[in-house]
């Protein structure tokens, strides 16, 4: 046999081999060795390279062994390797024996599948981890590829079943994919990826090898969503778990690491290492933590480590710790997404007005912006958008002629919109921040109720999550999530309302010129540094005000100021809030702007808390006495627009507030 065939291993001879090769006496006689490994009950046993030549007494050891049922396996592509094979060689030579092979080997995966649709690494069961159901090197996913070709008759395979077992064959691939979806992980509550290994009864994440330990993989996870990707007419539940692992993809990528491996003069690797690169293309780990994301690496005593370079050399240079496979997923993601999204973004819902956003596709639309441009434009009466939880990676604008909008989510905590934009990322000059928004507000009259709004670009600089630039706006029991510059709230003479809402972030994380009522929040400071930077116009008489309102702070956060003047007319005041310990004595800042300690209105009232010292304030902040206090009502704050003097749009949205 020519040394070229030789030096090639197993797996390239399948896949690389020219088409008219498998017509040659070379893969004729590879083909002999295909049939003298597999055993009698259709599978194949891993790690070998059948292309090397038998001599007779290897040849009888193979037929004995025939009968055996030890070593039949998926795992590292057997079986369906030789199957692929003997289809290619069947197509040059249709020899009777490689079919029947070949239908054998189909069988015996029909044969290995659990009920509950996976399947083992080793069938026969073997003792140990590997009954576990086997994602592990993309064993599940190359058989349900097999079953797939098939079932759609794409011509890869030259070996037709009958109707009979591609009837079977159908059968388990649902069956398959009704495993995939009931195994991905769910990490506080939203779908994620998926583990190497899931347990066969419980399809809780599973231990295998003492370095393999229960996490979340990158790499199999790509060759999941690929295979879900692939599938016609995909349910609304594929659609909703292909959704969610992108999302997932997108939050745990690594981008500039790279990899570097150096060798022995003898072509050994010697050592592999890590470095920074900004060039680098993106990275994944290939275990990270079921809680949190966060990557880990294992030797063979299987204690966790953080870093590869804490782990010995032998596993250290011997495993790929990190992999570049989802790319390929996301490369492919967005056409996908558009031909799946097409028919439910253009769908009419029932009622114009009672509209419902579902992830798994089970609403009038699948994304809320959707919802959204499909909406009346100046309606003469509410919009509802109900959202169902599920975690919407969208860049949400509500339009200026979208008004009387309602977005209703089905949960605070579950029902989460986030987008990952920041001024640098931006890059459109100095006024880069206004455009980072999750969701943009420019419709009068809008309300938020039960949402999370989140900015996860993390502590890089102005990342906005919530931008309200609309009057008569009322936000309920809603997350506000983000670092810098987390809510602006901007109009001049806008009015808007947040009630028991959660706030968090770490410089002026609060800021803009319109007039805001917050009423029972929890504002929590993320870092020392400031809470409002209010811009509140010379004409305007109110500008944030916050009443009940609870200041928290993480747990080394203990020099926060109350407020700073983006510009110096601002008016921030606090009545009869909690302040943490974390508020710093003065209170208030004039962002060194020496004009702005006579044009601000800064206040105070009858607060209480570690936080609240009001003999230690700043000189030129404000101390409200009873009576002053008493201006501050809803009726003053929010309906003081000079237009619309008698407008009472807030009374309901104030009675509904507990």
């Amino acid at each position: 046999m020519p040394a070229q065939v030789l030096d090639q291993s197993w797996k390239e001879i399948v896949h690389k081999s020219k088409e008219e090769w498998f017509a040659t006496p070379d893969a004729i006689t590879i083909a002999e060795n295909v049939l003298l490994y597999q055993r009698n009950i259709g599978g194949w046993p891993k790690n070998v390279q059948i292309h090397k030549p038998l001599n007779e007494t290897e040849k009888t050891k193979l037929l004995n062994l025939k009968t055996k049922t030890e070593g039949c396996t998926t795992d590292n592509g057997a079986t369906v390797l030789e199957m692929i094979f003997l289809s290619k060689i069947y197509k040059q030579v249709p020899e009777e024996r490689y079919k029947e092979a070949f239908l054998s080997g189909l069988n015996y995966l029909l044969e290995a599948q659990y009920k509950n649709g996976g399947w083992p690494q080793f069938y026969p069961l073997k003792e140990g981890y590997y009954s576990h159901i086997t994602y592990n090197d993309n064993s599940m996913v190359n058989i349900l590829n097999v079953f797939k070709e098939i079932i759609y008759k794409t011509g890869y395979f030259s070996i037709k079943p009958s109707e009979k077992v591609i009837e079977r064959l159908q059968t388990a691939f649902n069956k398959g994919v009704d495993c995939i979806l009931k195994t991905q992980y769910k990490q506080n509550g939203e779908l994620t990826a998926w583990c190497a290994q899931h347990d066969e009864i419980t399809l809780l994440p599973a231990k295998a090898r003492a370095y393999e330990l229960p996490s979340l993989s990158g790499g199999e996870s790509a060759g999941i969503v690929i295979l879900l990707m692939s599938i016609k007419d995909p349910s609304p539940e594929i659609i909703n778990a292909v959704n969610k692992a992108v999302n997932w993809f997108e939050k745990t990528k690594i981008s500039g690491l790279k990899e570097v491996r150096h060798y022995a003069d003898d072509g050994r690797l010697k050592e592999k290492v890590m470095v920074q690169d900004p060039d680098a293309k993106p990275l994944w780990a290939r275990f990270m933590e079921l809680q949190d994301n966060r990557p880990f690496f294992c030797d063979r005593d299987g204690i966790k480590k953080y870093s590869m370079a804490e782990i010995g050399e032998e596993r250290r240079n011997g495993y790929a710790w990190y992999i570049d496979k989802p790319i390929k997923v996301l490369t492919k993601y967005d056409d996908w997404k558009k031909k799946h999204a097409i028919e439910k973004s253009n769908k009419k819902p029932a009622n114009e007005y009672k509209m419902t956003v579902a992830k798994d596709g089970s609403g009038d639309y699948v994304n809320i912006q959707d919802a959204i441009n499909n909406a009346k434009s100046f309606p003469y009466r509410r919009v509802e958008i109900f959202i169902k939880n599920g975690v919407y990676n969208e860049k949400v604008k509500i339009h200026e002629w979208n008004t009387y909008i309602s977005l209703i989510g089905e949960s605070k905590e579950k029902t989460i919109i986030f987008y990952d934009d920041h001024f640098k990322k931006i890059d459109k000059g100095r006024n880069s921040t206004f455009l980072t928004y999750t969701v943009l507000v420019e419709g009068n009259d809008f309300t938020a109720k039960n949402l999370t709004i989140q900015n996860t670009a993390g502590d890089v600089g102005q990342a906005i999550a919530l931008s309200v630039n609309a009057d008569r706006c009322y936000i309920k029991n809603c997350n506000i999530l983000g670092n810098q510059d987390t809510l602006y709230t901007s109009g001049e003479g806008f009015r808007q309302y947040f009630s028991n809402c959660y706030i968090e972030g770490t410089t002026d994380f609060i800021f803009g010129q319109a007039t805001v009522l917050f009423e029972e929040c929890i504002i929590h400071s993320k870092r020392n540094s400031y809470i409002t930077a209010a811009s509140t116009p010379e004409s305007i008489p109110y500008g944030f005000v916050f009443m009940n309102c609870n200041l928290t702070a993480d747990e080394n956060v203990t020099e926060v100021y109350l407020g700073r003047p983006w510009r110096i007319y601002a008016k921030t005041v606090f009545l009869e809030c909690k302040m943490g310990e974390h508020i710093k004595p003065e209170g208030w800042h004039s962002w060194s702007k020496p004009e702005a300690e006579k044009t601000t209105y800064y206040g105070e009232y009858n607060s209480n808390g570690k936080g609240n010292k009001p003999n230690k304030r700043v000189p030129w902040s404000h101390h409200l006495s009873k009576s002053e206090a008493k201006k501050y009502t809803v009726e003053h704050i929010l309906g003081m627009n000079p237009q619309m003097l008698n407008e009472k749009w807030y009374v309901n949205f104030s009675s509904e507030k507990n």
